[in-house]
This record gives C-alpha cells, structure tokens and sequence, in this order.
C-alpha cells in the first residue's frame, strides 16, 4: 500500500466528498490495474523553514508560439534551473501558483505557469481553429508548450484540469514528464466510462456539467462567468476565506474570448454530447484504457475539498513508479496550491528526489 502523510494542523471534522459516493464516482472513471510502489526515502533537498510572505503578482509574464497557440505564461527561477510546469484548473488561472513559484523559484527551479487554451492571454493563431477542450488536445498543448521552450523534461505539478492533464502526459510522454504532483490523484477519464450513471448525490455534485450541456446553459455561464466561477470557489472550498481581490485577479482570465467555447466543450465532450477531433482519436483510445503512470508521483487531498473526486484507495494503483499520497489538512479545499501553497511546493521537491524506477 501507498505511504500516506497527514499535514498539521489536524481537522477533526475532515469534510468528504458525499460519502460512499466518491467510490462510485471513481469506479466509473477507472480501470483500476498495477502496483503501488511505497516512498519512503528521504530527500536531499527540503525547503527553507522561513516561508515567503504572499505574492500578489508574477515576476516574469511572457508569450510564445506553440502549436495552435500563443501561450500566455509566467516564468521564475534561473533560466538554468531544473524546470518545473504548474497547471491550473477551471475556473482558476496561473495565480493558483503565485505563491508556489516564488518558493519553488527560490529553491533553485526554472518555474513555468501556463494559461490553459481559453484563458488569460493564451489566444488561438487561427480563427479557423476548432476551439476544442477535449482532455487530449489540453496535454498536447503542454508538449507543444514544452518543445517551444525547449525543455526536454519536467516536474509536473497540476490540479483540477491541470492534474488531468498533468496525468495525460505522465502516461502518454513519460519521457517529458521526470515526476508528477496531482492533486485528488488520477483523473483520466474516457467518453464510455461517463456513460456510466452514478448515485444521485454523486451525479448532483456535477450539476454544471449537466447545465452545460443546454443551450441555456451555455448562455448562461457567458452571461453570468464570473458569478458562476465565484460559486466553483465557495462550493469546492468551503473554508477558504478568499476576498474579492484575490478572486477578481484570477477572474480576469476569464474574459479571453474563448473562455466560453473551451469550458463548454469540454463538459460536452466528456458526456458524448460534443465530437473532438478526429486527429485525437488514438490518444483518446489510449486514455480510454486507463494506462498505468509510471513516473514518480506524489498524489495530494485536500481534507476540505468539496468537489467531486474519488478517494485515494480507489486510484492507488493506477502509479506503478515510487508514489505517495498526502491529505494536506486545517481546511484546505480544492484549489490546494493557492490554499496551501507550501505543502505543494514541497511535495514538488520531494517527487524531484524520488529515484525514477523503468516502466
């Protein structure tokens, strides 16, 4: 079985997510083969004990080509540094990470933030470009991203979307992927696993992606974006005492003229009810079987994460390479990097010591 590691402070009335539920929940989004590995070296690099005061801004924005793209990213740390590529989720941006890369950054890693395709100021090259979120086509992104910026290989740290598309690189380029950090674990998923129905609580707790699939809906969430990202925040962190500034510096990104298109389509695509690209089908058919991460991997929980995911007995044994799991407690809910900004940053270090094991 996995080590597992609980952070103080302790919170002894640890929310979890419906019950029962996060099991059925998981069993239709896993295959579940393989064996864990247990980590329980020590490693040669810890962070400062001193923890940096609070960042409200990146140092370093910049643009580049990439693919279908012009990614919009922040960059810290020395140009030299052991790079290090943070994903965020929806409805989030790269402020997720703020915190996270200024300790990463000092501790020596070249620390690269992304805006996913349809936020902040990542914009497509093409109008003609079929505005796709599919969760192929997100992963495809980063190894475009990954070859403009000519990085060979990286620590890879996501939650959300981004711990999706973190474990879609893992699995599919093991190459370009030196560890994983993922936050609620493993989160591949296929068009024929989510035709499977769930117990009405768990299918309640996904009641977006079902107002997504209405026209309605879409008008909606174009009509009321920030109002609706807003209630995300509260629903899957009920602790996390976010003010206004903090929430409208990330709501920002969510003006990006595509924003709508992409956060649409990809609830649509993962229900059968909107096609991806016919360019994609083979990975999809490999992400389909559920293939087995075999990188160094340190999954992370939030004990206060009140979005749907499934418990960490179920995906276990989806990482065959060295793996831990730890349940970062005291009220953290979904959004982990930017609510416990040190514990990600350490368990980022941590993976980057873990031995790599072969496939």
């Amino acid at each position: 079985m996995a080590t597992r590691k609980t952070y103080e402070p302790i919170d002894h009335t640890r929310r979890r997510f419906l019950g029962t539920t996060a099991a059925a929940f998981a069993i239709a989004e896993l295959a579940i083969t393989g064996t864990a590995t247990a980590q329980t070296e020590k490693t040669p690099r810890k962070l400062s004990a001193t923890v940096p005061p609070p960042r409200t801004s990146f140092r370093s924005l910049k643009q580049i080509e990439a693919g279908d793209l012009n990614v919009g990213y922040s960059e810290d740390g020395p140009a030299d540094g052991s790079p290090v590529i943070l994903l965020h989720g929806w409805p989030y941006d790269i402020h997720s990470y703020v915190d996270v890369a200024e300790i990463l950054a000092s501790a020596g890693y070249r620390v690269i933030v992304p805006h996913l395709r349809g936020h902040g100021t990542t914009h497509f090259l093409s109008a003609e470009t079929v505005r796709n979120g599919q969760q192929a086509v997100i992963a495809a992104d980063i190894i475009a991203l990954m070859d403009a910026l000519a990085i060979k290989k990286a620590v890879i740290g996501g939650f959300d979307w981004g711990a999706r598309t973190a474990n879609i690189v893992a699995a599919l380029w093991p190459e370009r992927c030196k560890a994983m950090v993922s936050v609620s674990g493993y989160l591949i998923g296929s068009q024929e696993a989510n035709k499977i129905p769930l117990p009405p609580e768990a299918e309640l707790a996904w009641w977006y992606q079902f107002y997504f699939a209405t026209e309605r809906g879409r008008d909606g969430y174009e009509k009321y974006t920030r109002d609706f990202a807003k209630l995300i925040w509260r629903l899957a962190s009920p602790q996390w005492k976010f003010d206004d500034a903090i929430f409208d510096r990330s709501a920002a990104a969510f003006d990006n003229p595509d924003h709508v298109a992409i956060v649409v389509h990809n609830y649509r695509w993962r229900l059968g009810l909107a096609e991806g690209e016919s360019k994609y089908d083979d990975l999809e058919k490999q992400l389909a079987r559920g293939p087995i991460i075999t990188v160094p991997t340190i999954t992370l929980e939030g004990d206060a994460n009140g979005a749907p995911h499934p418990d960490a007995s179920i995906y276990f044994k989806k990482f065959s390479g060295k793996y831990e799991h730890r349940v970062i407690t005291g009220g953290i809910g979904h959004n982990l990097p930017q609510e416990a900004p040190h514990p990600f940053a350490e368990a980022i270090i941590d993976v980057d010591g873990f031995e790599e094991t072969a496939p």
